[in-house]
């Protein structure tokens, strides 16, 4: 039931061990053989191990899992780290699963109330999977049903990551545990709900953002994990280069007038925008905001939560915020032409306006604000800038090395830079990075400044291409650039700049 001896060498270090593969194998036993299941396929059980040439291995594990055994070459470093990050919370989570197990077959798993009995072992096991997460530095949780198990799922630098499976008849005791914490609806398993909930994990209070919904398996929940601590970010912190810092800067320096900032979802749009409100005067200035939903709380700051069941949208609070007397007023997202509009007129009556929009790139959020409605004259009083973003992973420190790459790669890096490179630094994979090669993000950032020549050029009805050429005479860093200048500082790699920063 073995394969040849001598495997091939090991994606260990590239690709984490699948659940389903894991549980074939108990952490005992690949830790006597130094040895971890990969991935399961069919018959087929392919396993890293330290020395794939051990017979003795190779037949204990065949044995175990009645399977036909692949063997693949890792180093023992490799192995252990593999073993102590992927059994760890598994184990741990499993034992907890395993009391409601025992209480589901005594009783109906459709039930609303969730006894004292059950309790327990849910909320622990709900812990410690939130635990694992905000260890793994995960943004976002997805609990997701099958034909056969509940998937649990991390978003880890904007990437989701298999992490393992739980048994199917779990699924409806550890979503209704959510459900409880936050204060949602738990006999209905139809219609989609929100809520949200704090925790402590690792010493940290999270906020955690909660949505079901209904699927032909059963019902699905992704927890948005909010991490207070990170709310507190300077904007030289958020990847700036020093001179688009400085442009910034001196935009948030102006009295009155609209910034707005843009990108797709998932790109820290109201990271930027909670930074730079960090950076105004809060005792002086009163400064309000609309949001949906809150992410973060602040102090000496009113906030304002959307509510559209109470009448509360962006536009009708924007409206009611006027008669508040603000200086600074910053709106979650514009959305609608009477949004846009309102929070135009705003900016020019004497307040600053802060607020995010949907656009590939700085020139598209100024055209973007004329297909919502608003006067290419009001657009050119009212608008101070505009700032265009995405995120990219950052290299993990602790395993880069230079690496040859694709010719795709090298043209990208010489068309935005004017030079060439033999190599670029990647990432090989380790136990610090969950063996992705990549730590951490950092944002790409465009910015257009609204200079007196914009401006004409607005009046006179200016093209796209024609404001885009003024505004890089004037200055302005182009997304992919300021990405292809970040590779070049070996902050991150070509093909995170192409997947992301490219607008087309």
């Amino acid at each position: 039931m073995t394969e040849s001896i001598g495997g091939a060498q090991s994606s260990l270090r590239k690709n984490a061990p699948e659940p389903e593969a894991l549980q074939m194998i108990p952490e005992a036993m690949a830790r006597k053989h130094m040895a971890i299941p990969l991935l399961k396929t069919g018959n087929i059980l392919r396993v890293a191990m330290a020395n794939p040439t051990d017979i003795f291995a190779l037949e204990a594990l065949a044995s175990w899992s009645q399977m036909r055994i692949e063997p693949e070459e890792a180093t023992a470093e490799d192995v252990l780290d593999a073993i102590d990050f992927n059994y760890k919370a598994y184990e741990e989570i499993q034992q907890k699963i395993s009391s409601i197990q025992s209480e589901d077959k005594r009783k109906d798993e459709d039930r609303v109330r969730i006894d004292t009995s059950m309790d327990a072992p849910v909320a622990q096991a709900l812990t410690m999977i939130v635990d694992e997460a905000v260890k793994a530095r995960a943004s976002d949780i997805h609990l997701q049903p099958g034909e056969e198990n509940l998937r649990v799922r991390y978003r880890i630098d904007g990437t989701l990551h298999d992490m393992f499976s739980l048994p199917l008849t779990t699924a409806t005791a550890l979503i209704s545990r959510i459900k409880v914490l936050a204060q949602m609806n738990i006999a209905d398993h139809h219609r989609p709900q929100d809520g949200q909930f704090t925790v402590k994990a690792k010493g940290r209070s999270i906020d955690v953002r909660v949505g079901s919904i209904a699927t032909v398996h059963g019902e699905m929940a992704t927890l948005r994990l909010l991490d207070k601590a990170r709310a507190t970010l300077a904007l030289s912190e958020l990847g700036f280069l020093p001179d688009s810092l400085a442009k910034f800067e001196d935009m948030l320096k102006v009295s009155y007038g609209i910034i707005l900032v843009s990108g797709p979802t998932g790109a820290g749009k109201t990271t930027t925008l909670y930074a730079a409100i960090n950076t105004l005067d809060r005792i002086e200035r009163n400064i309000i905001t609309v949001e949906d939903p809150v992410e973060y709380r602040f102090e000496n700051i009113n906030q304002i939560q959307v509510n559209p069941r109470a009448g509360l949208t962006f536009a009708s609070g924007l409206r009611s915020i006027l008669r508040l007397d603000p200086d600074v007023i910053l709106i979650g997202e514009i959305r609608d032409a009477e949004t846009a509009n309102i929070a135009i007129q705003s900016a020019l009556t004497g307040h600053l306006v802060l607020s995010s929009i949907h656009a590939n790139d700085t020139v598209g959020v100024v055209l973007r604000l004329m297909d919502l409605g608003v006067e290419p004259f009001l657009v050119s009083s009212a608008l101070i800038g505009v700032v265009a973003q995405r995120m990219v992973r950052r290299i993990c420190p602790n395993c880069s090395s230079p690496t040859e790459v694709s010719s795709a790669e090298n043209m990208a890096y010489e068309q935005e830079m004017n030079e060439t490179k033999e190599t670029f630094m990647y990432g090989s994979g380790c136990k610090h990075c969950s063996n992705t090669g990549y730590r951490g993000r950092t944002g790409v950032f465009e910015i257009l400044h609204n200079s007196e020549e914009i401006k004409t050029m607005l009046l006179k009805g200016g093209t796209a291409v024609e404001i885009r050429k003024q505004a890089m005479r004037e200055g302005m860093i182009p997304l992919a650039k300021d990405g292809m200048i970040k590779v070049k500082e070996n902050m991150t790699t070509p093909s995170e700049i192409i997947r992301n920063a490219y607008t087309g």
